[in-house]
C-alpha cells in the first residue's frame, strides 16, 4: 500500500471547502500524480480552478457525496482518500437534521463503499470534537460517520482486503469557513461588538496547517478503524473576542447573545474510555476499534476490574492559553496577516 504521496491519485471530498483548499496547497508541494476536487459548489470550483491555473495536475468534479453515482465517476485509480465534505454549521445542523444525516452518514457510506469497491489504499474521515458525547445534530452525525468507517473496517480486517478506512477528530479550525473568528473580523471592520455567545465558554484551537499534518499522519500511520486526535490547547471565547481587538488595534467591545441551538460550554475531543486505549504520539492520540465481534462470550475473563481514575480531555482541562498566547496564534494565521495587511 502507498503511505505517501509520491505518484498518488489522492482525492479530496469538499475540496473547495477550508480544510480542501488548504491541503490542496499543500498537495501541490508533493510529487502526486493527481488531485481531484469533489464537491457541488461550481462557483467555488471555479474560483480554485482558476487560482490553481497551470499548477500541478488537479481536475474538478461536480457532484454530491449524497449521490453515490456521481462518487463513483470520481474513484477510479484514486490512491488515497481525504473525506472532508459535510455539513458543519451547529446551528443550521439542528435545524436540517434530515439534511445533516443524508451527506454526513449516508453520504459518508457512499464515500467509503466506493473507495472499497475501487480498491482505494486509504480512505481518511474529517471528524470533529462535537462527535464525543454529541449533543445536537452536527456532533451526532459526524459520530455515526465513526461508527460506519468502524463497522466497514472491521469487515474489511475480517476479508483480509487492502482498503484502510481511519478517522481523524480536531476541535475548532481557526478561520476556516463560517467560524467565528472572521465573523469576529467583519464585525470589527463595521465597528460594531463582537458578538459572543458566552465568554466562559472554551474551545480547542486549531491552525488548518496542523489538520493537514494530523490527516498526513492518519495516512501514514493509520490501520483500520484508528481515531487519531489532534492534540491541542484552549482559549475561552472572551479572550479570542478580546484578541482580535488587540491584533487590530481597535476595542469595539463585545455583547452577549448567549448559547446557540446545539451549542456546549466545552468540547470534548477524546472520552476516558477512550484514552484508556489510546497510544500516544505526543501531539497525538490513536484510539484503536474495538474489533471484537458480537459474540461477546468468547472474550469474557475474570481478572482485576480496577480501573484507574482518569477524565475526559476536553478544552476545560487541556492547555489554557493566555490572551498574549492567543494574540500569538492568530498572528500567525496567514489569513490574520492578509487581513492586517489590508487593514
Amino acid at each position: 500500500m502507498n503511505r505517501s504521496f509520491d505518484h498518488a491519485t489522492v482525492l479530496v471530498t469538499g475540496g473547495t471547502g477550508s480544510f480542501g483548499s488548504t491541503v490542496v496547497e499543500y498537495l501541490l508541494g508533493k510529487a502526486c500524480r493527481e488531485i481531484r476536487i469533489f464537491s457541488r459548489d461550481e462557483t467555488k470550483q471555479d474560483d480554485m480552478r482558476n487560482r490553481l491555473a497551470g499548477r500541478g495536475n488537479v481536475r474538478y468534479f461536480l457532484g454530491d457525496v449524497r449521490d453515490r453515482t456521481s462518487v463513483d465517476r470520481v474513484m477510479p485509480g484514486v490512491d488515497v482518500v481525504f473525506h472532508a465534505a459535510a455539513l458543519k454549521q451547529v446551528p443550521s445542523c439542528e435545524f436540517f437534521p434530515l439534511e445533516a444525516v443524508a451527506t454526513n452518514v449516508l453520504g459518508s457510506s457512499h464515500v467509503i463503499d466506493s473507495a472499497v469497491a475501487h480498491r482505494v489504499g486509504t480512505v481518511v474521515l474529517l471528524g470533529t470534537d462535537k462527535a464525543v458525547y454529541p449533543v445536537n445534530a452536527m456532533g451526532m452525525t459526524k459520530a455515526l460517520m465513526e461508527k460506519v468507517g468502524q463497522a466497514t473496517a472491521r469487515e474489511l480486517a475480517l476479508n483480509g482486503a487492502t482498503t484502510t478506512v481511519c478517522s481523524v477528530r480536531y476541535g475548532n479550525v481557526l478561520h476556516s469557513r463560517g467560524s467565528v473568528v472572521p465573523a469576529f473580523v467583519q464585525q470589527l471592520k463595521r465597528g460594531e461588538p463582537l458578538a459572543v455567545t458566552e465568554p466562559t465558554m472554551t474551545r480547542f484551537l486549531l491552525p488548518l496547517s496542523q489538520a493537514v499534518d494530523l490527516v498526513e499522519f492518519a495516512m501514514a500511520n493509520g490501520e483500520n478503524g484508528d481515531v487519531f486526535i489532534r492534540k491541542a490547547p484552549a482559549s475561552t471565547i472572551g479572550d479570542l473576542a478580546q484578541a482580535v481587538q488587540n491584533i487590530f488595534g481597535r476595542q469595539v467591545g463585545t455583547k452577549v447573545i448567549g448559547v446557540r441551538h446545539g451549542e456546549k460550554l466545552y468540547e470534548t475531543l477524546a472520552s476516558r474510555q477512550e484514552l484508556r486505549q489510546a497510544e500516544d504520539f505526543g501531539n497525538y492520540y490513536r484510539v484503536r476499534m474495538d474489533d471484537r465481534d458480537l459474540n461477546y462470550a468468547l472474550y469474557f475473563s475474570e481478572g482485576d476490574t480496577e480501573v484507574a481514575p482518569m477524565d475526559d480531555y476536553h478544552s476545560h482541562n487541556t492547555r489554557r492559553l493566555t490572551l498574549p498566547q492567543v494574540e500569538e496564534l492568530l498572528l500567525g494565521l496567514p489569513e490574520i496577516q492578509a487581513e492586517l495587511s489590508s487593514w
